[in-house]
């Protein structure tokens, strides 16, 4: 027995207000989330509201299309699926957020859009002279399935905004305030994994131990202000210099970390040399005063798939150290007991022969 057609109309209008509500109550328990209350908005008005009213009164001062019933039909479902499809490229245009209850709101959007524009088909293919109950029956499928759409995108929405608090949440935890580069924790974790991915293919791995240069002076001096935009300029300076695949990260004060997959000695040293330039060429002036900061970069190599990520931290610390006890403003590479050193006031690429003893000049 097909359900009447005009029952699941009212039904669908009453789902809406309840849906409407629920939205609205779930926002005002998190205000900070407002896709819930646009949404929920959404649901109240369509209740009361005509979808493309402009376009339809419009449509209305035309004499044929005031008689001709099934034009009328057609227009507003395309109405309605151009808002379906609207809505749903929305969602996909945002797809670079990674939100796992995306895909599914996507497809439920983008179907019950072309579901809609099937109706009018449909009223076509039947006819007038169509049985009644084959045209009941029809309908009756596409207003349940319209019920059932806008259940599943109300509760798709709600596991969306849940599911995108708690990505903001484990980004905030992984990724450092200031810089927007990755944390200590976040470095670790992604360095020993592409540390020890790159090994299991021979593939040697750069790890970069850099430090801003007196940076207390320039904090001292010019105020904190300007140490912070010191601090956001390195940043801006590594990422312009490294690949996607590459790790960048802030691990506390002045010290940063750059992992390099699939770096070469030589590739390693040039990369960190175009990262010590670009710095301190965008470092010379900063907010009006003259900064004229600079960075000292330790850099070790490793082949060995049992030496893990804090055994190479620690040779390329060694390289700071004497990076910073030369003078500063300089790259030092390490690594099979061999030694590069490379900055403003040295030859490129300097080969010097074994690695001296760790210098006890510090920072």
């Amino acid at each position: 027995m097909p359900l009447d057609v005009k029952t699941l109309f009212l039904l669908t209008v009453d789902v809406e207000a309840m849906l409407g509500l629920l939205l609205l109550f779930a926002w005002v328990q998190n205000t900070s989330i407002k896709a819930i209350a646009w949404w929920g908005s959404a649901h109240l008005l369509r209740t009361w509201l005509i979808t493309g009213a402009t376009v339809w009164v419009l449509a209305c001062q035309i004499p044929q299309f005031a008689h001709a019933i099934e034009i009328r039909a057609l227009l507003g479902n395309a109405i309605v699926t151009a808002f379906l499809w609207l809505t749903a490229f929305e969602f996909w245009r945002g797809r670079n957020e990674r939100l796992l209850s995306r895909w599914p709101a996507i497809f439920i959007l983008f179907s019950h859009g072309a579901i809609f524009l099937l109706r009018s088909p449909v009223i076509v293919l039947l006819g007038p002279s169509s049985e009644p109950a084959m045209a009941s029956a029809w309908m009756s499928v596409i207003s349940t399935e319209e019920v059932l759409a806008t259940i599943s995108i109300a509760f798709i929405l709600l596991a969306m905004a849940k599911e995108r608090t708690e990505l903001h949440h484990k980004t905030a935890a992984m990724v450092d305030s200031l810089t927007g580069l990755a944390n200590r924790r976040a470095f670790l974790d992604s360095a020993a994994q592409l540390t020890q991915a790159q090994t299991a293919r021979d593939v040697p791995v750069a790890v970069f131990m850099i430090d801003l240069d007196r940076f207390k002076s320039v904090n001292d001096r010019f105020g904190h202000s300007i140490g912070d935009e010191v601090l956001r300029i390195f940043a801006e300076s590594a990422q312009v210099n490294l690949r996607p695949t590459d790790i960048v990260a802030r691990l506390g004060g002045e010290e940063f970390a750059v992992l390099l997959a699939d770096a070469c000695r030589d590739n390693a040293f040039k990369v960190a040399e175009r990262i010590r330039s670009t710095f301190a060429a965008l470092a010379a002036t900063v907010g009006g005063h003259a900064v004229n900061a600079t960075v000292s970069i330790g850099v070790a190599i490793i082949q060995d798939p049992q030496q893990d990520i804090q055994a190479l931290l620690a040779q390329a610390d060694q390289a700071l150290y004497r990076a910073k006890a030369r003078g500063r403003n300089r790259v030092v590479v390490i690594g099979l007991d061999l030694f590069m050193e490379g900055g403003a006031d040295a030859p490129p690429a300097a080969v010097r022969g074994p690695l001296p003893a760790q210098a006890s000049e510090a920072a």
